[in-house]
Formats: C-alpha cells, structure tokens, sequence
C-alpha cells in the first residue's frame, strides 16, 4: 500500500474526516512539503495535480500516490507553491498569470520577500496569500513524504492588505483538511517569529556541530543526548539554508548578535571565574535559558513544567512497550518521552515527562514493579 492509499480518515483520528475543499488542487513542487500535501489531500479525495521542473521527482510522486500530472485544461481553483524561496516570488506571479481564477499560495519559510517582489513586479495579490506550515523532516524529496505530515502542527497565514478573508477561504479549508491549525499572522510577524525559533536555532546548531569535526574520537565516545539534542538539525541542507538565511538576514542577524552579546558576557565570565560576579553571571545565564524554554508551548499549547523521570530500559523486544504500558496501569498520564542510548550499554534511558503532582508515586510504583530508575 502506498501512502496515497490511505483513505479518507485524519491519522489517529479513527473516524472520517468530512472535506472542506472543492475542485482541483494545483501543486507546483514535487519535493517532500508539495508531496506531503498531495498525499494528504488525496486520501481526502481531492484532485491533485502536480507539477515539477524535475520529470523524475514528478515521476516518482505520482508513483507514490500524492497526485497526478498536468492535463491541459486543467483549472485548478487552488495552486500551492512549493518550490526554493529564491524563485517563489517569480512561480507565483507566473501562477497567477496562468490561472486567473485560483488562489495561489506559496509555503516558503519568508513571507516578506515574495509579497514584496510580486507587488513589485505588478502581480494580482488580490489572489495571493502566503502561508508556511511549521513541519518538516530532515529528509528531503517524495520519498521522505507522509500523508500526515501536517497533523497537530501550526500553519501561519500570512494575511496582507491585499486580499480578503473570504478570497483566501480556500487556503484554510486546504490548511484544516491536512489536519493542521491556521495561525494568522502578518508576513512581518512571521519573519521575525521563525529568525528567532527557526532560523537562528539552525545556524548555532551548525556551528556547535561543526565543533565536531575535529573532536578527538575518545571525546566523541562521550556524546549523549545532550549534544544530539543541541544538533539534531545540523544535517540539514546547505544550499536550501543558503537561501531561507538570505531571504531573512536583517531578522536573524538581530537574533544572532543580541546571542553574540550574551555569549560575550559567559566568555567573560569563564576568562576570570575568581572574579567577584563571574559565577554570578553564569549562573544567570543558565537561569536566563530555564526562563525562555519554560515559555515553550507543550502539549495541547500549554506552558506547563514538568518532572522528568528516567528509568532504565533494557534494550530488549518489547521493554519500551511494556514500560508505556505500565505507566498506563498505573494511572499517570504521559506528557512527553526522550530515549537516550548508552554506548556499549545493553539498555537505554526513557525519559518520561509527567505533572509534577504524579512524580512520586510513578516512582514509587515503577520501582515496585522492578524498574530501575536512574533520575527524577
């Protein structure tokens, strides 16, 4: 079964999900956003058509289900853009020109520059909005597609003056069919909003992964979650960084010195740490990050601290599954997980998040039923 095949349900959602779009999608941009959306769209039973200046990446997500090629005639009331933010500006004014009576849309990671050069370059933005769905894989391309990529995740839509909230209805019936939730924000709004949770989070990653590269292998022997944490999103594409970076360097740079600023005052700190302040100022510094990460929406968008409870699993069939399963036996709802592998360890460590007012007894009934646990 390919992922085009999976019916007209929301993943995890055990029931038909009713359609909200009508007539025929457009999508320009095989790769995994573009493809991801056609095969969500398809399982909805939506018409996809797509399109791509790659006939294989074309080939290959027809092949797997997230739609179907162009035919002439075709008059989609819909065109997603999903092609590099260097030519977004430029797909979409051909877009509009092509097919007078569609809402076009683009899911660039910058909103700013491409309104700026459609409206530059006389475009009808009575016809576009931008949008940009907050999901992604390190993966790229039709191959790495899912049909519920966009599930639970926020998709901004970057309103301007320009259009109507009534013209623009058919992007958040696309938005609410792939299971995502419509975030209204300004294009301005927007830019600044991913420098600071996006953009700039990618370039330190990169340069702390790039520490690394001459790390002694005893030194690497050492890596636990911690590091991998801290540089998870380090692979990612340098030529598509290039450009999103680009697009939006006068908002990241204001991001990245303000972090240089801070950075500048640990280094101070850790030149004289018998100094009178120094221990101070790291100390504040650490606390500075408990403060911005406890900001951090969690589950359902709360802003809820949790306790963090490690147990060991053994690395055996089934452990991690039993050991969720108890936890549910034992009535204490499971908020978050993080499993961390020990080198050379036949066991790893669960890191299981749960209200602060359930800790104790979840501690207190693993270690009954013979748990081990290793921190709380």
């Amino acid at each position: 079964m390919t992922p085009g095949d999976v019916g007209g349900e929301v993943a995890g959602a055990g029931h038909p999900a009713p359609r909200r779009l009508d007539g025929t999608v457009r999508i320009v941009g095989a790769g995994l956003l573009g493809a991801s959306i056609g095969l969500g769209l398809r399982r909805q039973g939506v018409d996809v058509v797509l399109d791509d200046v790659s006939p294989a990446s074309l080939r290959l997500a027809i092949d797997y289900g997230a739609g179907r090629a162009p035919l002439e005639g075709d008059t989609p009331t819909l065109v997603v853009v999903c092609v590099p933010p260097d030519v977004t500006a430029a797909i979409v004014a051909r877009e509009l020109e092509t097919f007078p009576d569609a809402l076009v849309t683009d899911v660039a990671s910058v909103k700013v520059a491409p309104l700026r050069a459609l409206q530059e370059a006389g475009a009808d933005v009575s016809r576009y909005i931008g949008s940009h769905p907050m999901a992604g894989r390190e993966r790229g391309g039709p191959i790495s597609a899912r049909a519920d990529l966009f599930i639970g995740r926020p998709w901004v839509v970057a309103g301007h003056d320009g259009i109507s909230y009534r013209a623009a209805a058919a992007l958040e019936d696309l938005i609410l069919d792939l299971g995502a939730t419509p975030i209204e924000m300004t294009p301005e709004e927007h830019d600044a909003g991913v420098a600071v949770v996006s953009h700039a989070p990618q370039v330190v990653a990169s340069l702390m992964a790039a520490r690394l590269r001459d790390a002694p292998d005893a030194s690497l022997g050492l890596a636990g979650q911690g590091v991998r944490d801290v540089t998870r999103i380090a692979s990612s594409d340098p030529a598509l960084w290039v450009q999103i970076l680009g697009a939006n360097a006068s908002r990241v740079e204001e991001v990245l010195r303000a972090l240089r600023d801070d950075l500048d005052d640990v280094l101070g700190a850790l030149a004289a740490p018998e100094h009178p302040g120094a221990l101070r100022a790291l100390a504040e510094s650490i606390g500075a990050g408990n403060a911005g990460v406890a900001r951090l929406p969690g589950k359902h968008g709360q802003s809820t601290t949790f306790t963090q409870v490690v147990v060991m699993v053994d690395d055996t069939p089934g452990q991690l599954a039993l050991l969720l399963t108890e936890i549910g036996d034992i009535g204490v709802n499971l908020e978050d997980l993080r499993l961390e592998h020990s080198p050379g360890a036949q066991f790893g460590l669960a890191e299981v998040s749960v209200v602060p007012e359930h800790a104790e007894r979840l501690v207190a009934e693993l270690v009954r039923r013979g748990w081990t646990i290793a921190g709380s």
